[in-house]
């Protein structure tokens, strides 16, 4: 992945809005939704793509049609906040396959964690596993989603502009 983050013309930000919307587009439906040709627009994704711009695609699943039932926003505030310490944290946090993220925020606790449980034991689980039994977690606070009104993964972009003829 390249560290050199391109320039994003017009073309790559409808390209982008369009991607975020419906990842699933063949590229000629893609071409014909943002106005391109469809060798524009495959040579637009793989350098997006090559970029980091597009980091990956995937399918977003509706978790309450799955019967998948317990969202976890958890605060952590570690003991000891230093470099290493963070580190070690986030690495065991991403290892877990119930955290779906993991922000380390400032200020307040070190860091928001966001995972997904099937019900309160497999909680009990995962608190103790990541969060109770370290050494350096020295609080946890834990809300619990009782109901979700919004989610979306879209990152926001600027508009492109609007030609006119």
């Amino acid at each position: 992945m390249s560290t050199i983050r391109p320039e994003l013309d017009d073309l790559d930000l409808r390209i982008l809005n369009a991607l975020q919307s419906d990842a699933g587009l063949t590229n000629q439906t893609l071409a014909e939704r943002v106005h391109a040709s469809p060798p524009t627009c495959l040579r637009r994704v793989r350098r997006l793509t090559a970029a980091g711009i597009i980091e990956k695609q995937v399918a977003i699943l509706n978790t309450e049609a799955l019967g998948i039932g317990l969202t976890a926003i958890c605060e952590i505030t570690l003991d000891r906040q230093t470099t290493d310490h963070y580190a070690a944290f986030e690495a065991l946090t991403i290892q877990e396959e119930a955290v779906l993220q993991c922000y380390r925020v400032s200020p307040g606790p070190d860091f928001v964690v966001v995972a997904q449980v099937a019900d309160m034991p497999a909680y009990h689980a995962l608190a103790h596993r990541v969060f109770t039994s370290q050494r350096n977690v020295r609080n946890v606070r834990t809300f619990f989603a009782t109901h979700r009104a919004k989610f979306d993964t879209r990152a926001l972009l600027p508009e492109p502009e609007v030609r006119r003829p």
